[in-house]
């Protein structure tokens, strides 16, 4: 039995497994509704209200410093109050940054908004330890495909965020997106009344003391791999989508073209999570990270082929499908790292180590457009893919020779 399963399970000790697992799934959609909001208005309102045009993605990147902030703290209210009460306290912070921004938008205020993105980086951050309260809902060999159900329902985010804005965006002129974001506080609300529902066991004292010291769990190879592969999956599909709405405005293309692509793109990410839990099963994670980060080579690859709307959209659509391949996977990859005692602390750090990197990669693509165009953000993308690529490789290739000895 490895270090991350637990003891052997008594019949029934899973009660709630598939109803807590479709609540989570749901919130998931809304949540992630919520985050399609941000990443299609974030740029395009901070280039109205900012100061610089340098500095049109920085909103964006404070969503991400604060989903990384967060993760902690987050963690260790799930470890002491269990996880309900993280998603709760999520939830009011999602409706908190709606509120916020409609009023930096009311008052031209840039700053405001950006302060506005802190508490929604902290509801993004506790909406992506869903995947991982799912599996503390089924039995061990069904951890894969409850990860990946809760993440499917970021599907339905792919529809409604990007209609939500669309059909809300211009209802309050002359204040663009006033009313999307007062919409985003409702729909986090929602999300708020399906949490409520979840029934999860309370963390045991096992839990509380947390297990192993954390230098010990990080200083494992497979732990190493597992983060820096989870790094680069989400790093680059940020850094990606966080310049691609204002690249095709600058390229001439229409909002609604823009906020189509973006919908396809939350499509594409969070749609192969119908499949991806069996994949990982048949094929071994590790595998699944592989062909994750070539998709996202592939969406460079043809991101540099051209600016027309055909070029984004299918360079968003690769992205979307290769970030679900390296972060589903990698997440299954951390799941073997700890044990059951230490999950919520070792998961946590995890996203902190993910998310934390994300917020250099957010703002340095709103620089690398501002001065060297759409083409350098590709460019660049290549040398974390390589560098992930070859630790995975490595950890693979050791993993293949203790086997055999």
């Amino acid at each position: 039995m490895s270090q991350a399963d637990p003891t052997p399970h008594a019949q029934g000790l899973y009660p709630h497994g598939t109803a807590n697992v479709l609540r989570l799934a749901t919130a998931q959609a809304l949540a992630g509704a919520n985050a399609v909001v941000v990443y299609a208005t974030g740029a395009i309102v901070g280039n109205t209200l900012a100061p610089s045009p340098a500095l049109a993605t920085l909103p964006l990147s404070i969503f991400v410093v604060g989903m990384a902030v967060c993760t902690i703290p987050a963690g260790a209210i799930a470890r002491r109050h269990g996880r309900r009460a993280a998603f709760l306290a999520g939830t009011g912070c999602g409706v908190l940054v709606g509120l916020l921004s409609a009023l930096a938008v009311i008052l031209g205020s840039f700053w405001l908004f950006c302060a506005a993105m802190i508490p929604g980086g902290a509801y993004a951050a506790v909406v992506l330890s869903f995947r991982f309260a799912a599996t503390d809902c089924v039995e061990p060999e069904r951890r894969p495909r409850a990860m990946s159900a809760v993440m499917a329902g970021g599907v339905f985010a792919g529809v409604i965020g990007p209609q939500l804005v669309t059909f809300t965006m211009d209802v309050w002129p002359p204040h663009l997106f006033l009313a999307t974001f007062l919409a985003q506080a409702a729909v986090a609300a929602l999300s708020a009344l399906v949490l409520a529902g979840v029934r999860l066991p309370m963390p045991s004292a096992a839990e509380a003391a947390g297990g192993r010291p954390l230098g010990v769990i990080v200083r494992q190879p497979r732990f190493i791999t597992a983060a820096l592969c989870g790094v680069v999956s989400y790093l680059l599909m940020n850094f990606i989508m966080t310049a691609a709405p204002l690249a095709m405005r600058l390229c001439g293309l229409s909002q609604e073209a823009s906020n189509l692509g973006l919908q396809w793109h939350i499509i594409a990410m969070y749609a192969p999570s119908f499949v991806t839990g069996r994949l990982v099963e048949r094929f071994g994670a590790s595998r699944i990270v592989f062909a994750g980060l070539g998709l996202i080579a592939a969406s460079a690859v043809v991101g540099l082929g051209g600016v027309d709307v055909t070029h984004f959209w299918v360079s968003l659509i690769l992205l979307g499908v290769g970030w679900n391949f390296g972060f589903l996977g990698a997440s299954a990859l951390v799941l073997e790292c700890h044990r059951p005692e230490e999950k919520t602390q070792v998961q946590s750090l995890n996203d902190f180590i993910v998310f934390g990197t994300m917020a250099v990669g957010s703002f340095a693509s709103g620089g690398l457009l501002a001065a060297f165009g759409w083409d350098s953000v590709l460019w660049v993308s290549f040398v974390p893919l390589a560098a992930a690529i070859a630790a995975l490789a490595v950890t693979a290739s050791s993993r293949a020779a203790s086997a055999a000895a």
